[in-house]
């Protein structure tokens, strides 16, 4: 099954380091069995003929299945194939695994769809890409991405040798490729992607070529490390059913002098190349649309434990508790419907291809970072003091003290064990360090929210509203004044 073929591939001599060593069995390590363990089952799901056409799509010319991340969509169908692919795996993990490698893989496939527009900016960047979107989809590649540089003084920049640096940078060309040195951050499922996708959020002046690239790197390449953020895992799944198999796994990633082969650096040396590739939109809306159909699954999942704990201490008759949750079904309604805007009103591109419409699915990424803490606020107001008086664990139940727990424990409407079960859930979600990552990685995982915000402001066709607003003024004033009795 290829969810071992998966797991088995992880052992390539890739230099993971956690707590200051250096993790010999990735697949066997407590911080990351859980998470490899829910990885390997939405990967078994390709070999399943009841969910393979759910999940993913067959290639033409081969006898298996491929993840619909790698589908290129020319139709509004094929494009909502892709968005039933995202929503199944979403839904399996309640939205709480951003990266499964589907937004990875949505931007080599958006930069091969675009590979006929995309070769103006290198002759050999049409078959480059071609190779690798057809190795990484016919051998189910887990890919991810870092392309934030490390936090030094962010009121510095490239002109500062400090920053310069240590930022990534070509250190030398060679015959077999280029050799960089430098750090990248936060590269979320770094400990088990097979490739990183790395370019920079930079705005690079010409003077920058050394910085200016856009690479594919192998996460064993000699001489690159991969260094953990703690481990929020945890065994006990009855206790903390979220940390024990979603935890997954920030890195910041050291190039120590890292080789990348020729037919891995997709561009490199010129900055305003850099900066179009990284601006095609072709790859930005499907990868970005996987964000916002992952995001309606993860308001679901808060939305129902708001309601679930709602039930369960009888407060659902408060009206403050019903406007409460009102707001939070207002919430999923809202992003579904950006989504579905953003595919009924999508467009083909110059190759053809049908891609959803960005201005939606930027509006649905920017309030998804007020959305999101919103509604932990919510599961937070509605559970008050109830998640600090759950006992330590679910042991408790089968003790010596059994019948008391029982007895002071229950709910409203269902037992007291099934109430403190719940109540562990939603603290995974409001109080644990898996929950509070989420919080933040919400907030801030499509980059400044304040920029992002104006962005849409910058580029929104502004003078289709204002227009209107002269031309009344106008005609107003062609009425003449307005005689005062």
């Amino acid at each position: 099954m290829r969810g071992e073929k998966f797991l088995r591939s992880l052992n390539d001599g890739r230099s993971v380091w956690l707590e200051g060593k250096k993790v010999e069995h990735i697949a066997e390590h407590s911080a990351f069995k859980g998470t490899l363990e829910t990885i390997r089952g939405l990967f078994d799901t390709l070999d399943d003929p009841g969910l393979r056409d759910t999940v993913g799509f067959k290639v033409e010319g081969r006898d298996s299945y491929a993840h619909s991340s790698f589908l290129v969509p020319y139709t509004q169908e094929q494009l909502a194939r892709r968005s039933k692919s995202f929503s199944y795996w979403s839904n399996e993990t309640h939205g709480m695994m951003s990266r499964l490698s589907d937004y990875a893989r949505s931007i080599i496939t958006g930069w091969y769809a675009a590979r006929g527009q995309l070769k103006a900016l290198d002759p050999h960047f049409e078959s480059k890409i071609t190779s690798y979107y057809e190795n990484a989809r016919d051998n189910d590649l887990f890919l991810t991405t870092a392309i934030i540089d490390p936090q030094i003084d962010r009121s510095s920049n490239l002109s500062d040798s400090r920053i310069a640096e240590r930022f990534l940078h070509v250190v030398r060309e060679t015959e077999e490729g280029i050799v960089v040195r430098g750090a990248k951050m936060i590269a979320t499922g770094a400990p088990y992607t097979h490739d990183f996708v790395i370019f920079s959020f930079l705005k690079f002046d010409a003077k920058d070529a050394k910085h200016a690239h856009v690479l594919i790197v192998p996460a064993n390449s000699p001489g690159l490390h991969i260094v953990c953020r703690e481990s929020f895992a945890d065994g006990s799944e009855h206790n903390h059913p979220l940390s024990s198999k979603y935890d997954e796994m920030d890195a910041v990633l050291f190039f120590d002098d890292v080789l990348i082969p020729w037919e891995r650096v997709l561009l490199y040396g010129d900055s305003e190349k850099v900066l179009a590739l990284r601006a095609n939109k072709t790859a930005n809306a499907l990868a970005f649309h996987q964000n916002v159909v992952r995001f309606v699954a993860k308001l679901e999942f808060v939305t129902g434990v708001s309601m679930a704990i709602s039930e369960s201490i009888g407060v659902t008759g408060f009206l403050h508790i019903q406007e409460k949750l009102g707001e939070l079904i207002g919430q999923i309604d809202i992003i579904k419907a950006l989504i579905i805007a953003s595919e009924t009103q999508g467009k083909h591109d110059e190759s053809g291809v049908y891609v959803p419409e960005l201005s939606y699915i930027h509006t649905a990424r920017n309030i998804g970072t007020k959305f999101y803490p919103r509604a932990i606020e919510i599961l937070q107001q509605v559970g008050g003091g109830g998640f600090v008086q759950a006992p330590s664990g679910i042991e408790d139940f089968y003790g010596p003290i059994s019948k008391l727990m029982h007895l002071y424990f229950e709910g409203a409407s269902v037992s007291a064990e099934k109430k403190v079960q719940l109540l562990k859930l939603a603290w995974d979600l409001v109080g644990s360090p898996l929950g509070s990552r989420h919080e933040l990685y919400e907030r801030f995982y499509a980059g400044d929210p304040v920029r992002a915000f104006a962005n849409q402001y910058v580029e929104f066709d502004k003078e289709r509203l204002i227009d209107p607003i002269w031309k009344l003024l106008k005609d107003t004033s062609k009425s003449g004044p307005i005689a005062v009795k």
